[in-house]
């Protein structure tokens, strides 16, 4: 039986819209970098889209560490206990910055050798490591916004993570326009002045999330102590629920940073017309990305509030919701091809292989705005998160990867092909998410 009450759908897209455009704003930061850069060099493109895959990976990863703090405070959050949601909060920004420490060092010893997994192209690799060598700084700023903004969304805050988004945005242009082309008197820097960008707009973000946490939050009343100390059973807990999370948000990242490894390899031009595809793609598919972080904190706060008959009915009623944001987000994708193609510098190659690349996406789209919200969602808010890590290591490793490398290098398939392959699983990871939601037991109580 589906919902009836307006208050659930009102709840509904009250959260998951600020936190899509949050994630499309974020996006358009590093798409900000790729269109400017676009206009500016080939190769700059290309050398920003192979380190930018890096902190995709990364990004991944503070996902999975931001969804375990989701999947479990949400539930605390519901039987309002906020002393239990900060000592959740305090282990994942531990490790976080651990991750971050250990990315840092990598990119700061190895750059050349990380360029090279991407690229064989000596200018490419020389733009990307003078890229890196800003870029870099980043990741300390980035690491503590996001696990700010996933804590505040546990708690149903989400308005500011679309403030803070836009602001960052905003400044991130600016800044691009002046230091990659030299304008209004500045130094023409190309490539370096994105990472300046980048890292400008990253340290105001910061700021602002710590301004609204000092000055307006108020369910939590986060302060630096709480992040100082640590209680053993919750590292247990949290660890519990994310460690299946932050495997797989990893392996989903490195997924898709062999795509641009497999197409970087074939053709020069593969490279370009990946990097603007799979942007916009990033950005359209954000909504499905809400969907689902809507639907954990949704289905979280309800088994923490112990009424399981209504779980049951948010899941059927939420993929419908889910259905109908997949032949919306497709239709966009495909009216904004075009459009988002004219504003780049792109061979006639290029262009033709970007064009239907999308085209492929926009059929990967609707199975994907489906199976990604019910599963990484629906199931994961529910509690069963090491059902979705089987899932997604049988479909990824097990199937899409060998097949791609098979297609690319063994059959010497055309681009296309390859794209095709590299997509599979967003389709037929439909049919496990079905059965899984409307016939599985997925609902688990995490709470002490």
């Amino acid at each position: 039986m589906l919902v009836k009450e307006k208050t659930f759908y009102k709840s509904f897209f009250m959260l998951c819209l600020p936190i899509v455009l949050q994630n499309v704003i974020a996006l358009s930061v590093n798409l900000a970098d790729n269109i400017m850069l676009g206009s500016y060099s080939e190769a700059a493109l290309s050398g920003a889209t192979a380190v930018n895959q890096i902190q995709f990976i990364y990004q991944n990863i503070l996902m999975g560490i931001g969804d375990g703090l989701v999947i479990l405070a949400a539930q605390y959050w519901g039987r309002r206990n906020t002393e239990a949601v900060k000592k959740i909060a305090c282990v994942a920004m531990r490790t976080g910055l651990l991750v971050m420490v250990v990315l840092f060092a990598v990119m700061s010893l190895f750059p050349v050798q990380v360029m090279g997994l991407f690229t064989s192209d000596a200018a490419i690799i020389s733009e990307g490591v003078r890229y890196v060598d800003i870029i870099r700084f980043t990741y300390p700023f980035f690491c503590v916004s996001t696990l700010l903004l996933s804590t505040l969304r546990s708690t149903e805050v989400v308005g500011i993570a679309f403030v803070t988004s836009l602001t960052a945005l905003l400044v991130n242009c600016c800044i691009n326009w002046c230091l990659i082309f030299g304008n209004l008197g500045f130094p023409e820097m190309g490539i370096r002045g994105a990472a300046i960008g980048t890292l400008v707009s990253r340290i105001v973000e910061m700021c602002l999330i710590l301004l609204f946490i000092i000055f307006r939050e108020k369910n939590l009343h986060l302060r630096l102590r709480d992040f100082l100390r640590m209680d053993g059973n919750f590292v247990r807990d949290y660890f519990r629920v994310s460690a299946p999370i932050i495997l797989l948000q990893c392996l989903w990242g490195v997924n898709n940073a062999l795509q641009t490894v497999i197409l970087g390899h074939m053709t020069s031009s593969a490279i370009s017309a990946n990097s603007m595809a799979s942007n916009l793609f990033q950005i359209v598919k954000t909504v499905a990305v809400g969907a689902a972080s809507t639907a954990n904190v949704i289905i979280g706060k309800t088994i923490g509030q112990g009424d399981m008959g209504r779980v049951k009915q948010y899941a059927k009623t939420m993929q419908l919701l889910f259905l109908g944001i997949g032949v919306c987000c497709s239709i966009l994708l495909f009216a904004l091809t075009e459009p988002v193609l004219s504003l780049y510098t792109l061979s006639d190659e290029s262009r033709e292989l970007a064009r239907t690349f999308l085209h492929i996406l926009c059929v990967v789209m609707l199975g994907m705005s489906y199976q990604m919200p019910v599963n990484s969602g629906i199931v994961k808010g529910g509690g069963d998160t090491k059902y979705v890590m089987k899932v997604d290591l049988t479909s990824i490793w097990g199937i899409v990867v060998p097949l791609s490398f098979f297609m690319a290098f063994v059959v010497k398939a055309s681009p296309v092909a390859v794209v095709w392959c590299l997509n599979l699983d967003q389709l037929f990871k439909c049919v496990p998410a079905f059965i899984k939601v409307n016939y599985g037991h997925w609902v688990k109580k995490l709470t002490r």
